[in-house]
């Protein structure tokens, strides 16, 4: 069973995860186009961090950053090697949309990559409704990144 609580970023099972998530992110994509943040940018008041647990130990992250009145912008998605696959992504996602709705949220963004090892989040995020979209907030167009962006008022996303 997977339980998701909010994080403490500076624990050490989430510091752990988080640079797991930096090396993988820095190795699909050179420096000016990755757009992961590390420890100390998922500590910011905009931001919540969560943490999926299964049997007590952390298999996945996800952030919710607060952009401007109404939308959010979902950050630093990532899992364990190990339990990929297993639907750990999918419950912190569903987590995080809700979370999002229940803070009146009207939309959701996020930036991924466009590397091969990215293609499972990809089709995750379409699942659940997200559609591809121009960048948003401070993004550039890059040809290394893939944007998208989900309505909440879009059903789709209750997957």
């Amino acid at each position: 069973m997977i339980t998701i609580t909010e994080a403490d970023v500076m624990s050490d099972d989430i510091r752990d995860l988080v640079a797991m998530h930096v090396r993988f992110c820095d190795g699909t994509a050179p420096a000016e186009s990755c757009h992961r943040l590390g420890v100390e940018g998922l500590a910011q008041p905009d931001m919540t961090v969560w943490a999926a647990q299964r049997d007590g130990m952390v298999v996945g992250i996800g952030a919710l950053k607060t952009l401007k009145e109404g939308m959010g912008e979902i950050k630093s998605m990532h899992t364990r090697a190990s339990v990929r696959g297993q639907g750990v992504a999918q419950a912190l996602l569903h987590w995080i949309i809700k979370e999002a709705r229940s803070r009146g949220m009207m939309a959701l963004w996020l930036e991924t990559g466009v590397h091969s090892d990215f293609m499972p989040a990809r089709a995750l995020y379409e699942r659940f409704g997200f559609s591809r979209s121009g960048p948003f907030a401070d993004y550039t167009p890059d040809p290394q990144s893939v944007f998208y962006t989900l309505p909440l008022s879009d059903e789709r996303s209750l997957l």
